[in-house]
């Protein structure tokens, strides 16, 4: 499985201002576009700690899926969610030659955690031999930054500033708070894999 971010959040729709809040720093001094920059390295860095952790794509960005095989014979789980659109699926053949299958054949199952692509038949199409199949899709909860979840959003703040106030020393651990805010967000595994 290779899962490659083929778009990211712009930079001007982070919320640089709102941390700057949230840390209490001023406004209007010579240094302010440096302390901006690493404002934004300590967002990024926070929701990606945060994506990784939950499962989820924060802000809506595009994804493609690269697979060997399906993982069963009429779905394939989605590794990220919220999934709000798969916009295609192609098969690829041992030279590399790429074939879009339509999109009759196959729909998208929404999930809070585990989102699939499943088939619309019985089976999604067969996976040619020493090729590979491609699914191109968007997740996440919304284009700016106030579409995420409030307790979400708050979990970034709280970690980006904890990356900032301990920048000198670094600190693996979460702080209690931002465990308890992405409890409800974090998947929840019910077997050992045999069950979808």
């Amino acid at each position: 499985m290779d899962l490659i971010e083929t778009s990211a959040v712009d930079d001007g729709d982070l919320p640089v201002a709102a941390l700057r809040a949230h840390l209490r720093l001023g406004a209007g001094f010579a240094d302010e576009a440096t302390v901006d920059a690493l404002l934004l390295q300590y967002l990024r860095a926070a929701m990606a700690t945060i994506e990784a952790r939950i499962g989820k794509a924060l802000m809506t960005r595009d994804f493609r899926l690269t697979l060997p095989c399906w993982r069963w014979a009429d779905a394939q789980a989605l590794p990220v969610a919220p999934v709000t659109v798969v916009t295609s699926v192609t098969l690829i053949d041992a030279s590399g030659l790429p074939e879009l299958v339509d999109p009759a054949r196959w729909r998208l199952i929404a999930d809070r955690h585990r989102p699939q692509l499943a088939a619309t038949g019985a089976v999604l199409p067969m996976v040619p031999t020493k090729g590979a199949v491609e699914i191109a899709f968007s997740a996440g909860f919304g284009a700016v930054w106030d579409a995420v979840p409030d307790d979400l959003r708050q979990a970034v703040m709280l970690l980006a500033a904890q990356y900032y106030e301990h920048r000198s020393e670094g600190s693996a651990a979460l702080p209690g708070a931002v465990e308890a805010l992405l409890g409800r967000w974090r998947p929840v595994r019910l077997t050992a894999g045999g069950h979808r």
